[in-house]
């Protein structure tokens, strides 16, 4: 049960802190975060209401709230 929920808490898994960041990696994420955005909103875009209303998990966020 207690596996259940941690992966219903993290379903990609735990940040892990990288013990080296490069100055490329950092380019990359900065360009990363600049497009999610416009990304997110072409996700949802199609969306009903009532799914924007759905959490993903048992008492978890709405894709509206998040």
């Amino acid at each position: 049960m207690e596996k259940d929920v941690e992966l219903l808490k993290y379903p990609i898994g735990r940040f892990a802190l990288p013990s080296d960041v490069h100055v490329e990696e950092i380019h990359t994420a900065i360009k990363r975060i600049s497009a999610f955005p416009a990304r997110l909103l072409e996700t949802v875009r199609p969306l009903r209401s009532d799914q924007l209303d759905t959490p993903y998990r048992p008492g978890g966020w709405t894709i509206r709230q998040v």
